[in-house]
């Protein structure tokens, strides 16, 4: 008796799956959230949990209502991923409705829009920054000083859900990024040689917090998005994919070379006008765009030397948006304007078929005729 499979190929099965790729990335960044979570106390806390929460709620809705099974697609951590990247995106005071606002403009308008997970032309995460940048500029750059969870100054349990649900940062000391404040001083006539000589002291008005040295810029120490902070952690976990072979060198260290090369070299022409290299790369979402946005599989080419492309890209967009642009951090625009790119990358560069040349003729048989 013959039986018959009713089921469309693929058939062969590997040992990874979507769910185990979102679980290692997931575990890739807890060192950094967990700095995080004690640099800025419980508002950072609340942030990351309203922020997965409402990713997570808003995937089940749209599910519902397309009539689609829900407890699959919760299941593969990508709504949580999409969550937690975004929540690193914001400040870590920032408003309840603030995260919620992004994760409909990621779940809905990046992912679902285009037909759900591996359909979506764009980082779902950055989409969503780049959204909230633009229209509410205010609550997303309105950093503030690092609060150590039970530390004196840090906001207590009750307090801290004021801030996240209700009455803001009034009396919080304002900051601003390493980068937002060279760009400022720069504005200001100020040349970046020389503001950067400032850092580690006090401004002379006293109206910001300590403006961070170049070790704690590196070790996170410093005003900014939650995941702009800890270089050194960051970077920990992007080795560990590399390790889990869950991302590969090429767009990481593309992104980050291009970045220090570009800034080194306009540097060296004019130190005045152009911030060096090194601080490039520990400033800004550097190393989490290098190493967990830029390297997301969907929105990213898939040749090897489609990446190397698309990474030099992302590193100069963002040193050009960086020092050109009016806002002092580039890299959710550059890697949007890269996704944009990533199908023609890929027709140019696309992987050699099993048996055939890169121009898809057949390759020649040993001893056939």
């Amino acid at each position: 008796m013959t039986s018959f499979v009713d089921k469309s190929a693929p058939f062969i099965h590997a040992q990874t799956s979507v769910q185990k790729t979102m679980t290692t990335v997931l575990l890739a960044l807890v060192p950094a959230t967990l700095f995080d979570a004690w640099l800025f106390g419980w508002p950072a806390v609340f942030l990351y949990i309203i922020t997965i929460g409402s990713c997570m709620a808003v995937e089940a809705l749209v599910l519902q209502v397309a009539g689609k099974p829900i407890q699959p697609t919760l299941s593969d951590g990508s709504a949580a991923l999409t969550g937690w990247l975004l929540a690193m995106s914001l400040p870590p005071w920032a408003p309840w409705w603030i995260a919620v606002l992004g994760a409909v403009f990621s779940i809905v308008l990046a992912k679902h829009f285009f037909g759900g997970l591996g359909q979506n032309v764009f980082n779902p995460a950055m989409v969503a920054r780049v959204a909230l940048l633009v229209s509410f500029p205010v609550q997303m750059t309105l950093f503030v000083a690092p609060h150590p969870l039970f530390a004196a100054g840090s906001p207590g349990f009750l307090e801290s859900l004021a801030i996240t649900f209700g009455a803001g940062t009034s009396d919080a000391v304002s900051a601003a990024s390493a980068l937002g404040f060279v760009k400022n001083e720069l504005a200001r006539g100020i040349p970046v040689a020389e503001t950067l000589k400032q850092m580690g002291r006090i401004p002379a008005d006293g109206a910001m917090a300590a403006i961070p040295d170049m070790m704690d810029l590196t070790w996170g120490f410093k005003p900014g998005s939650m995941g702009e902070t800890s270089t050194i952690l960051i970077l920990a976990g992007g080795l560990f994919l590399m390790w889990k072979r869950i991302i590969s060198w090429h767009i990481p260290a593309t992104v980050l070379g291009t970045l220090f090369v570009m800034g080194t070299l306009f540097n060296g022409v004019d130190p005045g006008r152009f911030s060096p290299g090194y601080f490039h790369v520990v400033s800004g979402a550097s190393m989490l765009g290098a190493f967990f946005i830029a390297t997301d599989y969907v929105t990213s080419p898939v040749s090897k030397q489609g990446q190397l492309v698309f990474g030099v890209g992302v590193g100069m967009l963002t040193w050009i948006i960086r020092t050109f642009a009016g806002y002092p951090e580039g890299m959710a625009f550059a890697v949007l304007l890269m996704n944009s790119l990533t199908p023609i990358i890929d027709q140019h560069f696309r992987p050699r078929a099993f048996g055939r040349t890169r121009k898809g003729e057949p390759l020649p048989v040993k001893g056939g005729k």
